[in-house]
């Protein structure tokens, strides 16, 4: 008798553990539609994404979490700040990001960038659930080259006929109603 309470015991833990085992956060990242998906015992998401832009890689593939860190500063990208990070394959990442507007197409060096909330909430996920990251897909092809991507001036330069005179824009933003000529 005692027999079966033990083996009806184990057969319980088996149960729990391979249900514990499913409850882990599954988030899939489709690089063709520039979407994240993400599954958990909270409830699903859907969110704009940016990955790799033209001439760097975001990798394909299936991950796990290696690291989990609130604030990151990126070593190789100028101390940029990447909250809510997590670390699936060496410096790749799933961060957040203040350049919200470039949201839905190509747009870092390989991290998958989402929306700081968004961020936030995927990290505590993550951080109690456990995940598996999932990366289909290629960079949607009218982001893919330089050539048929053309970007838009954000804020206002000296003109062409300016530009080789002023020693740098820098110059001129710090001083921009001085005439070039010094008159």
């Amino acid at each position: 008798m005692r027999c079966f309470k033990a083996l009806g015991l184990v057969l319980v833990a088996l149960l729990a553990s391979i249900g514990a085992a499913q409850a882990t956060v599954q988030i899939h990242i489709d690089l063709s539609t520039q979407r994240m998906q993400v599954e958990s015992s909270k409830g699903s998401h859907s969110w704009p994404v940016s990955t790799a832009r033209a001439g760097y890689v975001t990798p394909r593939g299936v991950y796990s979490p290696t690291s989990l860190q609130k604030m990151h500063y990126s070593r190789k990208y100028h101390n940029s700040p990447m909250p809510h990070s997590i670390f699936f394959n060496g410096g790749y990442a799933i961060h957040g990001t203040n350049a919200t507007g470039a949201l839905g197409r190509p747009a870092s060096h390989g991290c998958v960038r989402i929306s700081p909330a968004n961020a936030a909430t995927l990290y505590k996920l993550v951080q109690e659930e456990g995940a598996q990251i999932s990366i289909t897909g290629s960079s949607p092809t009218r982001y893919a080259a330089h050539k048929t991507h053309r970007s838009h001036a954000l804020a206002y330069g000296p003109s062409q006929r300016y530009r080789s005179i002023t020693s740098s824009v820098k110059s001129w933003q710090s001083a921009p109603m001085t005439s070039p000529f010094g008159y």
